[in-house]
């Protein structure tokens, strides 16, 4: 989150009104149509259900007032907007006040199908659908209130159970696995990668998840598995920084990646 970006997030006016681009509302559009397309066969119903809810524009970027509407009715979240890339401290923050941070800008052309910072489609399409659900909002606030009061070494690892339940997380249901993860949810290419279950995919236990590094910049090679919504919460009642700290001694499992080619 410390990283340059390219991007700049827009600012609300002082009604907290955003005005986007003809071209701006165009991207939305299409990521939208395209999206819709496959979330019948790899989303789990409780982000249909949510997105339902949400009814999101498909021919413009919505604005968070529209968002924030209904995540207040259902949960008592809000979204808040924040620059393109924000620091952990705020991030923890605004989590652990049911908040959820949104940036403001949404992705170029070019960058269509797959995005490594997180722009306002990733935001509202891939996570605001979840945050409807309280198994998904209250795990989400309690994640933020263990990274508020952890140390930065802590938050390295901790880091990781967002990164693989939030983000690229699946669960399953009767009609097998499905997607629960943002980060899926709001990538062409990576929701079709998932649905051709081309990665390794085990059951969610937080101490391996905590070992388990990632990278931002490719495809997931390996998925997490939670039982349903329900097992969210079980987690909250977890000593989860006791097992980031067992983590730490015990050190990262082997990457199941090649590393990252370093530039200059």
């Amino acid at each position: 989150m410390s990283k340059g970006t390219k991007y700049k997030a827009k600012q609300p006016d002082e009604n907290g009104y955003i005005d986007y681009t003809a071209e701006e509302n165009g991207i939305w559009a299409q990521l939208i149509s395209r999206q819709m397309k496959w979330i019948d066969d790899t989303a789990c119903e409780e982000f249909i259900a949510g997105l339902k809810l949400l009814n999101l524009p498909m021919d413009r970027v919505p604005q968070l007032s529209e968002i924030n509407e209904v995540l207040k009715e259902t949960t008592g979240w809000q979204t808040e907007p924040v620059p393109a890339l924000i620091g952990f401290e705020q991030f923890f923050r605004l989590l652990s006040e049911k908040k959820f941070p949104v940036a403001t800008f949404i992705r170029s052309q070019e960058e269509l199908d797959y995005l490594q910072e997180p722009d306002i489609f990733h935001e509202i399409f891939g996570h605001c659908a979840m945050l409807t659900n309280p198994h998904f909002a209250n795990f989400t606030e309690h994640y933020g209130k263990l990274g508020l009061a952890a140390s930065k070494e802590q938050r390295v690892y901790l880091a990781r159970l967002y990164w693989f339940t939030v983000e690229f997380g699946l669960v399953r249901s009767h009609d097998g696995l499905r997607i629960i993860g943002g980060g899926i949810l709001s990538s062409p290419g990576e929701t079709q990668y998932a649905y051709r279950k081309e990665a390794e995919i085990a059951p969610l236990e937080p101490l391996t998840v905590f070992r388990t590094p990632y990278r931002i910049d490719i495809l997931q090679p390996q998925y997490f598995v939670v039982d349903d919504l329900e097992h969210l919460t079980h987690l909250t009642t977890l000593d989860l920084m006791a097992l980031v700290d067992e983590a730490m001694t015990l050190g990262l499992l082997p990457a199941k990646f090649e590393p990252k080619a370093l530039c200059g």
